[in-house]
This record gives C-alpha cells, structure tokens and sequence, in this order.
C-alpha cells in the first residue's frame, strides 16, 4: 500500500450497490486520500455513468452486456475505457495502478474477481460475505501465500477487527456478533407464513440492498457472518456467539482469554466501517452523526430464535460440516432469496429449500475452485427444480 503522502487508487467492484454508493460518499469526503481507478455494476448503466462523469476513472466495467454500448458512448468522450462481461470484472483487478480492491457486489459473483484480486497483490476491502462463505480456505491460503490483507467492511467485522487492533498477540477466547433481530424479531412461525416482501425489506435499522435485507429478515445474513468470521480470525465454530441486540449500537464484541470483553459501538452507519477500511490503519475525520448515550437510555440482548428462523442453525451445521457444504447453504439461498423477490417461494419455504440441498448435493470434504464452480452450478439447478 502506498504511503500516506499519496493517495490510495480505489477499484470499486459493485460501486451502483449499497456499499459502493456509500464508499463513493466517503472518497468524496477524502479527495487527497483517495482515487477512484475503477467502477463496476451490474446491469445499472445509468448510476455508472454518473458516478464516473463525477470520479474521473480509469476504467469502468459493466457486467450486463446488453448495456455495453449504452455506457462506451457516454464515457467514451471522458477518455474513460469501458468494457463489459464478467471476464472483464475478474481481470480489470489486476491493474497495476490499482491499490484495494472494494469488493461491494452482492453474491457469490464477487469470487473469481477477488481470487484475481489476491494474485495480482491487490489488498481486499471485503464488503461481499460470500467470497469467504463459498471458498473461505482457498481465500484465505491464498490471501497469506501473496501477502495481501482483507480488510473487513460488514459492520461486525469491521467491530471485531477495530477491538483486535493492539491485541493481535492476545489470544481470543470467542466473539459475539450481534444481531438486530431484523423486521421480524419475536414472531412466530404461524405470524411468518404469510409476510410479504414489502414487510422482509423494511429492515428496523440498516439501509441495505434487497438481497441482505432479505437474508436479514431471515437471519442467513448472521448465519453466513458467522461463517466469514470463521476465516477471517482462524477461529472454531465454537468460538463464534451470536446475540440479538435490537437497538444495533454495540456492532460486535470480543472476550479474551482473562474476560475482559471490547466491544466497538455507534449509530448504524456503514459507511464508518468502508471508511474504517479504506483508510487503515489511519482513522479518518468524518462529518457523520455521533452517538449520544441519552438517546438510547437502554441497550438490550436476547437468544436468537433458531427454531422460527431455521437459516442460522443451517449455517452452523454447513459450518460445522466443511468442504463444499457452505458453498450449497450460499447457491441454495441465493437461488431462494431471488425467488421469494419474485413472489414464487414462501418466507419460510426458504429454510426448506436451503435444508434439502445440504442434503441432497454431493459433499466434497477438499474442494478445488473447481468443485466450487460445479457445486455452485449444481446447487442453483437443483433449488429451481425443488421450487417450481
């Protein structure tokens, strides 16, 4: 990484998504510390277009194809280059120009690029959970073969890691993530049959994207958390807790070996952690709103509630398990979170979609990426075939 005289060129893979219009906000906030060098979407051409007539990249990528020509004629007399595919997503990391890489696309799409990422030496901002889910090994071997760092940016990652700075040598007894408990905390599963998705997407406190507002309202979100802190701090499954905290001020705790417990605390805002990342080791000035201990005279905790939201203990045992199976429980719920979107699948059917994969898909105890591809692949086909 560059010193701190020069500012650091950013790729953004996801920059029309969540975190990547928040992590914008915050580079626009700090332009002598950082340059936007690339911009990604989807399919969201015209977000992309305005975010790089604004930030001047080098290069922009869109996924969708069909959009190519759309994108090239209006960034083309920017002297931007733009090109398109997903080829394009896993090779426009290794430019040499680039610094960190933002992984902030949504899904198990945000893999091959960050593995290209890694080889190419870039340090990882890690916005995209699943990277760590599917192929938390292969990761994280390859992570120290090239001497990379992954800089967490979920908001309990960010908190484990912000109270394991000057503790790196002390060991870690466990970590408690938190959890709000989502639009649906205390129901029952007879209350949970009939919700809408209009009621899953109101999230009580985070603005997210549709995909994890979903998985949150399910728990699957905590469940794959659980998973990703598994890799990123070498721990057991036994060492991960997971607690419900309403009120999401106390963002995720760790207790050490004599006790002492460090939590790191504040208002619900992501981009405090993409800040967090993007500037390590360094904490930067923000205008962001501060916490006021008045406003929230009580902070309180509950068990999650594993028998009516099912996914996390799902998580759990695809944890427990290994090999491809956290790769099944990531396609099979993609697959069942896009379907409830589209009105097809039940908010509870989601948990039997996920269940009956784990089941049903051929276990591999030592995947290569290969296996992950085909188990991917395979796991995507069979949850359609068990929703239609």
């Amino acid at each position: 990484m560059k010193n701190d005289n020069q500012p650091r060129h950013i790729a953004i893979l996801g920059s029309t998504g969540s975190i990547g219009t928040q992590a914008l906000e915050v580079i626009e906030q700090h332009p002598d510390r950082f340059e936007v060098e690339v911009l990604t979407a989807h399919r969201n051409a015209d977000l992309l277009i305005q975010q790089s007539v604004k930030f001047q990249p080098n290069t922009v990528v869109i996924v969708d194809e069909a959009q190519y020509e759309k994108v090239q004629q209006a960034l083309g007399p920017h002297g931007i280059k733009v090109y398109a595919g997903a080829k394009s997503l896993a090779s426009v990391v290794e430019m040499e120009a680039i610094d960190l890489v933002l992984t902030a696309t949504v899904g198990y799409a945000g893999l091959l690029p960050t593995i290209k990422a890694i080889e190419a030496n870039k340090h990882i901002a890690l916005a995209n959970k699943e990277t760590l889910v599917v192929a938390g090994e292969l990761i994280t071997k390859l992570a120290q073969e090239n001497g990379v760092n992954l800089y967490p940016v979920d908001s309990e990652h960010s908190a484990i890691f912000q109270c394991l700075v000057g503790e790196f040598h002390n060991p870690i007894e466990k970590i408690i993530l938190t959890a709000s408990g989502g639009p649906f905390r205390g129901k029952t599963r007879e209350e949970l049959i009939q919700v809408t998705k209009a009621q899953a997407l109101k999230h009580p406190n985070w603005d997210m994207g549709a995909k994890v507002t979903i998985d949150s309202a399910s728990l699957m979100n905590k469940g794959l958390e659980v998973m990703e802190a598994k890799w990123l701090f070498g721990l057991k499954p036994e060492q991960i807790e997971v607690i419900v905290h309403p009120q999401s001020i106390i963002h995720s705790l760790v207790q050490f070996q004599d006790s002492s417990m460090k939590a790191q605390m504040g208002l619900p805002d992501m981009r405090v952690p993409i800040q967090f990342a993007l500037g390590y080791p360094e904490r930067l000035p923000s205008d962001f709103p501060r916490f006021n201990f008045l406003d929230y005279p009580e902070l309180t905790f509950e068990q999650p509630d594993t028998g009516t939201f099912r996914n996390l203990a799902l998580a759990y045992d695809a944890m427990q398990r290994g090999g491809n199976s956290p790769c099944v429980l990531n396609a099979a719920n993609e697959i069942a979170v896009s379907e409830f979107l589209r009105d097809k699948l039940g908010f509870l059917n989601m948990s039997d979609v996920v269940e009956t994969c784990l089941a049903e898909i051929s276990f591999i105890e030592h995947p290569t990426y290969e296996d992950y591809v085909k188990t991917d692949e395979e796991t995507r086909i069979k949850a359609l075939e068990l929703i239609k």
